[in-house]
């Protein structure tokens, strides 16, 4: 692994511990203090998590400036527009067959502990969503396919390549009992990268799947609730008039 890549791996680790010393930081501050504790604390880890990942990024975006301005052998714009739209559809379609063998064959219940909480900090901080959906995927696809995925596949093939790179990004997520939704999702992403050899199509992807799965959950929320609503309504209707 070359040392900037290094570098870049040290980055993201750090992003990841530093809310031990950035919440406490941010209270000690007296920025929350008319909030209730419990609201304060969560208001702390939200605004950390926003700068943190925001810093990350930047530095990570520095570290590579060098290489971003080198040209490369990779897929032309067409194809690259067609693999990011259609990644989404692939990564979406991967995540859903991995929720069915997990319910179906491993009785594990659908739903993730660590995506509502994302989802609930969202609501209180809609602010947050430039992390969930943009900068995130954006630092997600650089660690995880570009430096883990692409060093390995420079030495094995695609499948080990991925299933390492694609665990640990599964790992990373402290999801546990839904490893196999990411494993099967980091597989789609790397195979992205791996037909293009452009990381701007995986985190294209990533970015407009996650973006999806946050504006459906949370800020069109109450509009899907009241469609199904009315859906239920016209339903019963249609069995009352016998149709």
């Amino acid at each position: 692994m070359e040392k900037r890549y290094g570098y870049i791996v040290l980055t993201y680790i750090i992003m990841q511990f530093s809310s031990i010393l950035g919440i406490p930081l941010l209270l000690s501050l007296g920025l929350f203090n008319d909030e209730p504790v419990g609201v304060a604390k969560q208001l702390a880890m939200t605004y950390w998590t926003i700068i943190s990942f925001s810093l990350a990024l930047v530095i990570v975006l520095l570290l590579l400036k060098r290489e971003m301005s080198m040209r490369h052998e990779h897929a032309g714009l067409p194809t690259a527009i067609f693999w990011s739209i259609f990644g989404i559809f692939l990564a979406m379609a991967s995540q859903s067959v991995a929720a069915m063998i997990e319910m179906n064959l491993l009785g594990i219940e659908p739903g993730s502990e660590n995506t509502e909480m994302i989802l609930n900090l969202v609501k209180v901080t809609p602010l947050l969503i430039v992390v969930t959906s943009v900068i995130g995927p954006i630092l997600e696809e650089i660690i995880f396919r570009k430096i883990i995925f692409g060093s390995l596949y420079r030495k094995y093939n695609f499948f080990i390549s991925a299933f390492i790179s694609s665990l640990i990004f599964a790992a990373v997520h402290w999801d546990f009992e839904h490893l196999l939704v990411y494993t099967a999702m980091g597989f789609v992403f790397a195979f992205l990268y791996a037909r293009t050899k452009l990381i701007i199509v995986p985190i294209i992807a990533h970015v407009l799947m996650n973006t999806i799965v946050v504006l459906v959950q949370t800020i069109f929320a109450d509009e899907i609730i009241e469609i199904q609503k009315q859906a239920e309504q016209l339903q019963f209707i249609i069995k009352g008039l016998g149709l």
